[in-house]
């Protein structure tokens, strides 16, 4: 008896071994640093997967640009290196011009996905990379042009950026040069401060939330309005690795990513809104365009934006492919336009 007892015993061990063995995991990495608050915003999401997610799927963080150079993300997803990264698509420009879509955007998640722009992206993702476009998270949240100095203008009311030293990125260089008429200096974000600090640069685009966080409103003292584009971070999967999870956790990820996106949406609102009377009670001075060059302003943001998409969408095999769909899902025409 005690020998079947024995024997009981080592097959309950061996069955929950095994059930523990036979859970997915993911590994991933993110593009920014761990204060950062759209970082924080993708390690919630990890926690919610890993809670809803026990003895199914779990997702281990390995880290950030230390773990894996934020440049090589998107190349180490897509080759398996890592299962999922958590990075803007404009990091990945070269690979699917068609985040642009999202760039430009004027819609949340919410509504993307509601109307089939997810599923569209997510389409065009698995194509042209080989990942799963899982989700669109902190949507909602647009850019400004933060200035150290006092903004300049031209006779007809526009922005006049010819003394300024502007730190560009790919996400909004096409507007800034093509637009404004700037002369850019492209800085990945880690070095930003520096620059400010040392005069290297004394402006730059960046989201309505996150200033504080990098610590960048010590220089810049001056806030743009409007706000123009949207964010475009997103989470991405190696869509060998998707294909390989059980149809349970295909599901808690997409469940959780669904509710992540309007959790998020949310969240980040109510964040702006702190930032901004926070950075306001510390100084920082909102400097609005009048009605006319504001209309100029946000239209260009759009149209360099779409503009930028449909070339480099001509350079790849598929051509304009999904063109005008991407922009029907992710743009909403207003009265006025």
């Amino acid at each position: 008896m005690k020998l079947l007892n024995l024997t009981g015993l080592s097959l309950a061990s061996l069955l929950l071994a095994t059930t523990a063995m036979a859970q997915d995991k993911l590994t991933a990495v993110h593009a920014f640093s761990p204060n950062l608050i759209y970082t924080q915003s993708f390690l919630d999401f990890v926690a919610k997967v890993n809670e809803a997610g026990k003895g199914v799927v779990e997702i281990e963080v390995r880290g950030g640009p230390e773990a894996i150079p934020t440049p090589q993300q998107p190349d180490a997803v897509r080759d398996g290196i890592v299962d999922m990264v958590h990075t803007p698509g404009s990091f990945y420009a070269g690979s699917l011009p068609e985040k642009d879509a999202l760039v430009g955007s004027n819609i949340t998640a919410v509504e993307a996905r509601a109307n089939g722009g997810i599923d569209l992206i997510d389409a065009i993702h698995q194509e042209k990379m080989g990942v799963k476009y899982l989700g669109w998270f902190d949507s909602g949240v647009s850019y400004n042009l933060w200035m150290a100095n006092e903004p300049k203008f031209k006779d007809n009311g526009d922005l006049d950026l010819s003394s300024v030293k502007l730190r560009g990125n790919a996400v909004y260089n096409a507007f800034f040069t093509n637009y404004l008429g700037a002369q850019v200096i492209d800085l990945p974000t880690g070095e930003v401060y520096g620059a400010l600090e040392k005069g290297v640069v004394d402006a730059t685009g960046w989201t309505q939330i996150g200033l504080i966080d990098l610590k960048w409103n010590e220089f810049v003292k001056y806030r743009v309005e409007p706000s123009f584009f949207s964010t475009d971070i997103g989470v991405i999967v190696n869509l060998e690795k998707w294909n390989s999870l059980s149809e349970d956790s295909k599901r808690i990820l997409t469940e959780q990513a669904i509710a992540h996106e309007a959790a998020s949406v949310a969240a980040q609102t109510a964040r702006r809104d702190d930032e901004f009377a926070r950075l306001e009670a510390g100084g920082m001075t909102a400097v609005t365009l009048g009605d006319e060059a504001a209309a100029r302003y946000l239209a260009a943001a759009r149209d360099e934006t779409f503009k930028r998409m449909r070339e480099q969408m001509e350079q790849h095999p598929a051509g304009l492919t999904n063109y005008d769909a991407l922009i029907e899902k992710f743009y909403a025409q207003t009265a006025a336009e």
